[in-house]
């Protein structure tokens, strides 16, 4: 007497099996979507301005988890917002503080020459923070200062201005398409 053979609460096998799948898929969709909003994200280069580092279409992961440990260095390798519609990926140069300018293709903050090995500084144009909108003597607190690394073919700070840290959305980490170009982002 009293006898239930599923497992008492009205449902059969095949409901609990169905249920429970189904809350599995809510369950990961829900850690996927809290990862590509909180710590990453994939992207995809456009245009030429970051060569002979990144190459146009090359698809990469940024970590947009990362600024929020840390303060931005210089020469990562930054992604963030340039308007409402836009986002650029661009290198950081100078921090706050800092008085930059390249002359005669090297790269100079505060009078002191930086070496740049990940481009060519033979076609680099000369300029001075002081010639940048906003005509600044050293970069101000929460601001960066960015430049692609094909400096002649690269809209970046010398045309826009320094980025406010703010909108900086992540830092480069991974390329992961096209497999030829598989590699960590330094």
């Amino acid at each position: 007497m009293g006898k239930c053979t599923n497992g008492g609460n009205g449902m059969n096998k095949e409901k609990r099996e169905w249920l429970t799948s189904l809350r599995l898929v809510i369950i990961i969709i829900t850690i996927a979507i809290t990862v590509r909003t909180i710590f990453f994200s994939p992207i995809i280069v456009d245009g030429p301005s970051m060569l002979p580092t990144l190459e146009s279409q090359d698809q990469m992961i940024i970590n947009k988890f990362v600024y929020r440990l840390k303060e931005p260095e210089r020469f990562d390798i930054v992604v963030f917002h340039a308007s409402e519609e836009d986002d650029f990926i661009k290198r950081v140069i100078g921090l706050p503080g800092e008085h930059v300018a390249v002359d005669n293709g090297k790269l100079y903050v505060n009078d002191e020459e930086i070496n740049e090995p990940y481009l060519d500084t033979a076609n680099q144009p000369n300029f001075r923070l002081q010639d940048l909108p906003g005509s600044y003597d050293v970069i101000p607190e929460n601001y960066l200062l960015v430049l692609g690394d094909n400096r002649t073919n690269s809209v970046d700070s010398r045309s826009f201005g320094l980025v406010k840290k703010k909108d900086i959305v992540g830092r480069a980490s991974l390329i992961y398409w096209p497999l030829h170009r598989f590699q960590k982002v330094n």
